[in-house]
């Protein structure tokens, strides 16, 4: 017989939405313990332009997965689940609420949800199609794109219109199996989740939260973010780094390089920091079983009451 495993309660949604500060209040009310599902805050050094929480914003309450990993290191959800798993055991071998709190959807619906497994895949396929990326131009990637919405359109308007590894691998999917990558996540769903969670995603209107996103920028930039970028680089780590892809560091690496004057460095920021927005909403959208709320709404004692029934049910 399978044992069941603990309730989980999961803080989602975009950038800049105060899901920490959320998480924390909430495991304070209900004796609880975070655990990080944000794939930038897992490494080390990237402490800034993360938004990793401080000490300070913490109060004492402990926040498992934070800067554990080397800028090297390789990640993906199937480590994320081993690692999230751990600590969730130790969380509640203490008697202690887990509370996930994080803004990358994959890894929170790997956690919750399981990976899909029996995937086809051809290594020759999936050559050739990096091989076409390798080959072609700017708009290549944008036409592979529009080539997976042709397909598969319920996935394409979760990935990025440049985001490489996603294209390729939902056009090898299709090819290999003649469905959509979407349609064998479907499949997937049908096994059952791999946690009971009562997962809240914040929900925030578009102006609101660019009014959060810009004196947020400009604060991290004043703070130090780019002699954090430059202490990196100067150690001999790649600038090319997945971590030192994401989002704002990217464009902090592109200033150091001398291919983005620095007048514009906040600005570039903004507007990719809102793009990635756009795209976490749509992730999130997708996922059944999510309760979407204001900050106002999460914030109701009434709900953390029915919260709390429902994890001690």
């Amino acid at each position: 017989m399978t044992v069941p495993r603990p309730r989980i309660v999961v803080v989602s949604g975009a950038t800049a939405t105060g899901k920490t500060a959320l998480a924390v209040d909430l495991a304070r009310a209900l004796d609880g313990e975070l655990v990080g599902a944000d794939s930038v805050q897992l490494y080390d050094r990237l402490l800034i332009g993360s938004a990793r929480p401080t000490e300070e914003e913490l109060s004492g309450v402990p926040h498992h997965l934070l800067g554990a990993l080397d800028l090297r290191a390789p990640y993906d959800a199937a480590k994320f689940i081993d690692d999230a798993d751990r600590a969730i055991a130790g969380i509640t071998s203490r008697g202690k609420t887990a509370i996930v709190v994080g803004g990358t959807g994959l890894y929170l619906r790997a956690l919750v949800k399981g990976l899909a497994t029996g995937i086809p895949a051809d290594a020759g396929v999936r050559a050739e199609l990096h091989a076409r990326i390798a080959a072609g131009d700017a708009e290549t990637l944008r036409e592979m794109h529009r080539e997976v919405a042709a397909v598969d359109p319920e996935y394409a308007a979760r990935i990025h219109v440049t985001d490489p590894v996603r294209i390729v691998r939902a056009l090898e999917v299709f090819a290999v199996s003649g469905l959509p990558l979407s349609e064998h996540h479907r499949r997937h769903a049908a096994l059952g989740p791999r946690y009971e969670a009562s997962w809240w995603c914040l929900e925030i209107e578009r102006d609101a939260l660019r009014a959060r996103v810009v004196p947020r920028t400009r604060e991290m930039l004043a703070r130090g973010w780019v002699d954090e970028v430059r202490g990196i680089l100067a150690d001999g780590y790649e600038h090319d780094l997945k971590p030192l892809r994401s989002v704002g560091y990217a464009e902090v690496v592109a200033h150091l390089r001398g291919e983005l004057p620095a007048r514009a460095l906040s600005t570039e920021i903004e507007r990719a920091t809102m793009s990635f927005a756009k795209r976490q909403r749509t992730w999130f959208r997708g996922e059944e079983g999510v309760e979407w709320l204001t900050l106002e709404a999460a914030r109701e004692r009434s709900r953390w009451d029915a919260l709390s029934e429902w994890l001690q049910r």
